[in-house]
């Protein structure tokens, strides 16, 4: 499988996000507690899914059961301007359940422009959260671009030759986008009169 460049950089602001949330200033795991404090402002932050999606679909976090892998897996292929079109929300149907929670919250999201594909978009950061290796989601095409001769420098540390991406310093071009976008979500939220993240 080959995973969008629109979907890695979306996943690596998710991630950030999810960081940001989890510890507290006396680094105690109150990762629970944030993420049941922004589910009751829904409807506010409905007003963010343009701008920083990745700050707003942490609320679903844990909130989809992935039952059709291959769906899923088909969604990540795509970028969001794809001229043959990005996958409609009810196109996913049959790869997930959503929880009973997660259902009130899509209803409150599918109100707003734009909810479907938020939701869209949603559910494939949430099928990559799930993902602990990425060897598969190497585009097939960078890939092939090497010379035969290069296998042996392209492997990692181990020697096995696995790429995991999502990690370590092979984040640092792709998390600067992220990292503008959520810089420029968090200076929206000073805007609107929350505290400032550290």
């Amino acid at each position: 499988m080959s995973v969008s460049p629109y979907f890695i950089d979306l996943r690596s602001a998710y991630q950030s996000e999810m960081d940001d949330l989890r510890f507290d200033s006396e680094g105690r795991d109150v990762l629970h507690q944030r993420l049941a404090g922004k589910r009751q402002e829904m409807a506010f932050l409905v007003q963010m899914m343009d701008t920083s999606p990745e700050m707003v679909a942490v609320v679903f976090h844990q909130g989809f059961d992935f039952t059709e892998k291959t769906v899923m897996d088909h969604l990540l292929t795509h970028d969001s301007h794809d001229a043959d079109g990005f996958p409609a929300w009810s196109s996913l149907a049959d790869g997930f359940v959503l929880a009973p929670w997660a259902q009130d919250l899509a209803h409150i999201v599918l109100q707003a422009p734009g909810g479907e594909k938020f939701l869209t978009l949603t559910a494939g950061l949430e099928y990559m959260a799930g993902m602990p290796v990425a060897a598969s989601m190497v585009n097939a095409e960078e890939d092939s671009d090497g010379d035969d001769g290069d296998d042996e420098e392209d492997s990692d540390e181990n020697g096995d030759g696995a790429v995991v991406m999502f990690e370590g310093d092979d984040d640092r071009e792709q998390s600067a986008d992220a990292r503008a976008r959520h810089e420029a979500g968090s200076e929206w939220l000073v805007q609107q009169g929350f505290d400032a993240k550290d």
